[in-house]
């Protein structure tokens, strides 16, 4: 049938996008002909009786819990009350995306909650939860029955895993000069939703807004900062008047950036109306980072972060971050009880509420976890032991339930495999910058602009102290990052990492290290290497870090990705783990060849496609694709061992591409992408000693972990395959001088050494069985001032 019986609709009417590609580049040519207002503009009223200042906003709330189909999401609004005397409806069409019968399409209206009221405005949610069908939907939704206000999103079958579409840095800073940037990555973003992956859901990797001007914006902060005797201003009471204020002023920020794409800094204003209409179209599921608050928030000082006003002004972000981004109140219940969340155990310290972390499944085999970095973030914290381990529970009671999930996707603000800049962070907290730091105060030598307002630091100090790899962080990193690879190798779970707010595209990444001892057993580091070279599937030290920043701020100059790529190098994350940059801009976006091929200092997006979802991808399933340009590697790009890896393509496997802008002042706004193929992890195995950065560490810890385990043994095995590539003397019995010298370990009495005779088994395999004298219990061996824990072997053959 062509024509609905009742709905008035075709089914050409069905197939068609509502709004085309190009009535939506009409839109942003006329917002880029002329200079953007300084003032936000009026809104347009579609619905005599109807005032909507903000929305409609998709947000996707969860999917397929507790083994259902379902689909449960919710849609934002928000009135203004003065120009308000009805109550907004919305109605929908669903069918299938694609079909030859108009009348599989149904009709329904969304559930409505008036969930917030004030200043004159009031918040609205229209809550949906839909059952998931066998085939790909569409939702077409209409405010009031009014065409002006109708828009489309999408439905994944119940079985299929979602094209995930991601961004970070959503605004400028406050002193860019925006005139140069006609482009719109978003207008990029719908091309690609239309005419390439229709995206189920936008990952808001934090900075969805950037609220920095309220330091002038509101004059009470801003009387506040410039504040001049230093105990008055720590010691200044959070005021009714300076909470009505920041309310006012985050309210009307949101209502400018979410509403209609408005924006005004010191240097300039910007109009970017396609984001608006990307959260009309596309669900989102967002976490926070400093700029939706304020610049540098929760890296400053402890007693800066303690100050009563700088605490409420948090919370004030804090409150329209959750009304915005997540539509709830503080006041609701479901604050507290949406089953998406992972609460923390305890306040925050300056946004003193429990953090906020997602979980939610983006179809049968992925699952997402969006960390909250920032509720509980101070200068020497990112998140604290008790929330990291509920974050774990929670992932190990989800995907022990749910073994069809093959990738975990975590969310983390800021990247986890970047390059160190800690000499940058000491030079500049160093106190010898102290007399420069007060001549600058003064306006003496250099602008007082190189210092914060907040507690008198060098303005790029806090970008520094939120990176995961600063000297304040790093050991909470290291073992974030190894309870994440213990959890993906004992589940067969790959874990990809998204990351944003360093303003340029990269990709981190932590693999199995290709062992380079040559002396013994040459065939097995051989054989080992090329295990890792050619079958990343089996590796499960591999985790990809997708860094993704910005869409809309501006990239950092050519120098300081330069010194980037000069840091960037071959680490030891551990003992048997490397962590590196992976070569992937090698022809930047004009096809040129390019010497930085780990830093691309341009705006950009990414998303992340499963394989399933792909027709004709360009490399078959079994073989391996090397990360690059999605055009191809130059002919003269050098293939090295331990860095140019391919990856193989299999059947879960997902391609992650960033898309890089090519040109700023070009309103067309063309991307040249970049891709990844991420592989699953297709083999279980128990990871241990993750972390530990040598051998010495890692035998303390095996003796640590297992003493008490050695009273009820007395025999052990050399796995041939492991220990060569540690102790190499251990190879055979022939190399083996029958007497040895044993060590007690400390606390153990008895003297300093012992001679004893081990006496070996018969051989299982690759292994050497061997026997312990009974008489000693807890020893170490000695060979060739080699000391080895016995608890070390045992550790060794049970990973």
């Amino acid at each position: 049938m062509t024509k609905h019986p009742t709905l008035n609709l075709t089914l050409k009417d069905w197939l068609t996008d509502y709004h085309s590609l190009p009535k939506l580049f009409t839109q942003l040519n006329q917002s880029t002909s002329i200079k953007a207002p300084d003032e936000t503009p009026q809104h347009v009223q579609h619905i005599p009786g109807l005032d909507i200042q903000c929305g409609p906003i998709l947000k996707l709330a969860g999917t397929l819990e507790n083994k259902s189909r379902n689909y449960r999401g919710s849609i934002l609004l928000v009135t203004k009350d003065a120009n308000t005397n009805i109550e907004p409806v919305i109605t929908y069409l669903r069918g299938p995306l694609f079909t030859d019968n108009v009348e599989h399409i149904t009709e329904g209206q969304f559930h409505r909650v008036l969930f917030n009221q004030e200043q004159g405005f009031s918040f609205w949610r229209f809550e949906y939860d839909l059952q998931l069908s066998i085939v790909e939907e569409k939702i077409r939704y209409t405010v009031n029955g009014n065409e002006e206000l109708t828009f489309e999103f999408y439905l994944p079958r119940y079985d299929q895993t979602m094209n995930v579409m991601s961004f970070s840095c959503n605004g400028f800073s406050l002193t860019t000069d925006t005139e140069s940037f006609k482009s719109s990555l978003w207008f990029d973003v719908i091309r690609k939703h239309y005419q390439d992956h229709r995206y189920h859901v936008m990952i808001g990797g934090g900075d969805q807004i950037y609220c920095d001007s309220i330091k002038f914006s509101s004059q009470l902060f801003n009387d506040w900062l410039e504040e001049k005797n230093p105990l008055k201003k720590r010691h200044q009471k959070l005021t009714p008047e300076l909470v009505a204020s920041f309310n006012k002023d985050y309210l009307r920020q949101y209502l400018a950036w979410f509403g209609q794409g408005h924006w005004k800094g010191l240097k300039g204003t910007t109009l970017q109306p396609m984001f608006p209409f990307a959260m009309c179209s596309i669900p989102s599921i967002n976490i926070y980072d400093d700029h939706d608050i304020i610049d540098g928030y929760g890296s400053y000082h402890e007693s800066t972060m303690a100050n009563e006003v700088f605490k409420g002004l948090g919370m004030a972000a804090y409150k329209y971050y959750m009304l915005f981004q997540h539509h709830t109140s503080m006041d609701e219940s479901s604050y507290l009880k949406d089953p998406s969340w992972i609460l923390g155990q305890r306040p925050g310290p300056s946004i003193t509420e429990l953090s906020h972390s997602v979980y939610t499944k983006l179809g049968q085999d992925v699952a997402f976890l969006g960390l909250d970095c920032r509720t509980e973030r101070k200068l020497r914290q990112v998140v604290s032991e008790e929330t990291y381990r509920l974050v774990f529970n929670r992932l190990e009671s989800e995907i022990s339930q749910d073994p069809k999930i093959k990738h975990l996707y975590v969310l983390l603000g800021v990247p986890i495999a970047y390059p160190r800049l800690v000499w940058l962070e000491l030079l500049l907290g160093s106190r010898l910058l102290a007399p420069l730091k007060y001549l600058a105060s003064k306006n003496i030598l250099m602008d007082k602009s190189v210092l914060n307002e907040f507690d008198g630091s060098v303005e790029i100090l806090d970008d520094l102290n939120d990176h995961w790899c600063s000297r304040h962080h790093k050991r909470e990193r290291n073992k974030f990052i190894a309870k994440l690879q213990k959890f993906g190798a004992k589940h067969a779970v790959r874990i990809t990492i998204l990351s944003g707010d360093v303003h340029l595209a990269a990709i981190g990444r932590f693999k199995t290290k290709q062992h380079r001892h040559r002396l013994f057993e040459r065939e097995k580091y051989t054989e080992h290497n090329n295990k890792v070279r050619t079958s990343p599937e089996t590796d499960p030290r591999l985790i990809i870090n997708i860094i993704s920043s910005a869409i809309i701020n501006t990239p950092p100059p050519d120098a300081m990705a330069a010194l980037l790529n000069q840091r960037s190098k071959l680490h030891h994350f551990d003992y048997l783990t490397d962590e590196d940059m992976i070569p992937l801009f090698t022809k930047d976006t004009d096809d040129s060849e390019r010497p930085n091929k780990e830093f691309l200092n341009k705006r950009n997006w990414s998303d992340l496609i499963p394989l399933s979802n792909i027709e004709n991808f360009d490399t078959p399933i079994g073989n391996g694709k090397l990360p690059g340009p999605v055009t191809g590697h130059p002919q003269s790009l050098e293939i090295r061992a331990d860095r140019e890896l391919k990856y193989t393509v299999t059947p879960n496997c997902v391609i992650s591409t960033i898309h890089v802008e090519r040109d700023r002042e070009d309103v067309q706004s063309l991307s040249s992408g970049y891709e990844v193929v991420i592989p699953e992890l297709t083999e279980k195995s128990i990871l241990r000693g993750v972390g530990l950065k040598s051998f010495k560490e890692y035998a303390f810890e095996a003796v640590k972990s297992r003493r008490s385990s050695m009273h009820t043994s007395r025999s052990l095995q050399f796995d041939l395959e492991t220990l060569p590539l540690m102790i190499p003397t251990y190879r055979s019995p022939q190399n083996y001088p029958g007497k040895v010298q044993v060590e007690p370990l400390d606390g153990v009495n008895g003297p300093d050494f012992i001679n004893c005779v081990l006496s070996f088994g018969p051989r299982r395999g690759d292994a050497w069985e061997v026997s312990i004298p009974s008489q000693f219990e807890t020893i170490r061996l000695r060979i060739n001032e080699i000391v080895v824990p016995i608890e070390t072997i045992r550790e060794i053959i049970s990973r």
